[in-house]
């Protein structure tokens, strides 16, 4: 199970900090990423990081504004995202992945997880 915190509504140019808690299996066993929708589109891939924080790969729209990051001992993986636009009003979901990190390359998309959380709303006004 996963569950995210921390959306709400930001200015343009402001901060928020995402967080997700998993429970169940071994949360350092999954790769865990990041993805948003916002209404009328589709879901689409924010960042990723590897079992360990030396895997980690940004969309292009959000590299240089966001980081993710995990803590294995809390079973957490979080979002800080700096710099925020209107256009990135969305709900944002935290995901996880079984298996083999896919490379920097790799054209993540929602097929490539296996857990999803409800999501969290992030809100920024025009």
């Amino acid at each position: 199970q996963l569950i995210e915190s921390g959306g709400g509504i930001v200015q343009p140019g402001g901060s928020l900090r995402l967080s997700c808690v998993a429970s169940g299996q071994a949360f350092s066993d999954h790769i865990m990423g990041w993805f948003r929708q916002a209404p009328g589109k589709e879901r689409e891939f924010v960042a990723v990081i590897g079992r360990r924080e030396s895997s980690i790969v940004y969309a292009n729209s959000v590299k240089g504004r966001f980081t993710i990051s995990r803590d294995n001992a809390k079973n957490t993986v979080a979002l800080q995202m700096n710099n925020l636009k209107s256009e990135e009003s969305a709900v944002y979901y935290c995901a996880a992945r079984t298996g083999i990190f896919l490379g920097g390359t790799y054209p993540y998309a929602e097929e490539d997880f296996h857990y999803w959380g409800r999501g969290t709303q992030v809100t920024v006004p025009f």
